[in-house]
């Protein structure tokens, strides 16, 4: 179900550096998390995680501005990082991962193409950061394809940074 061959590079990456990370997410629900719970040793590197799926959580738990995250239904940039900020703190971990976007169509918000917005961070600095399209019609599915790309990301994001 999950690039188990990228969770190991990941692992054994953040194992390596002496180093942890904790995700904070949305749109995957709790994918990310499952993901890295299964590389071997997970506790070594893995702090956890928070699922937060409404603008009280997330303001209240991560710190997420609430003006910007109503006005944004929590799904900016912006939400996305100050996700990743928060659960790095809340967790003191070395790294902290934000997604947040939808699953499917709304059509009633005019969401035609799901989208999400997914950010790293790592000591209050913020190393990536984008916006993941995807055309699948069902929802786990989507969910599913943003973590792989999350995963994906977060991989060249700690080669790029074990090289400095």
């Amino acid at each position: 179900m999950y690039p188990q061959k990228t969770i190991t590079a990941i692992k054994d990456l953040l194992i390596e550096g002496h180093l942890t990370i904790a995700v904070a997410e949305s749109v995957t629900a709790g994918h990310l998390q499952a993901a890295l719970s299964q590389a071997e040793n997970a506790r070594h590197f893995f702090q956890g995680g928070l699922t937060a799926y409404n603008v009280g959580q997330k303001v209240l738990h991560l710190g997420v501005e609430p003006i910007h995250a109503l006005e944004s239904n929590c799904v900016s940039g912006l939400v996305s990082r100050q996700m990743a900020f928060g659960i790095a703190r809340l967790f003191t971990s070395d790294y902290g991962v934000g997604i947040t976007g939808y699953a499917s169509k709304v059509p009633e918000k005019d969401i035609l193409l799901p989208f999400a917005f997914y950010s790293i961070c790592r000591d209050g600095k913020e190393l990536a950061a984008g916006r993941i399209e995807v055309e699948e019609e069902d929802a786990l599915q989507a969910q599913l394809y943003y973590t792989g790309k999350v995963l994906e990301f977060l991989h060249a994001v700690l080669i790029a940074d074990s090289s400095v």
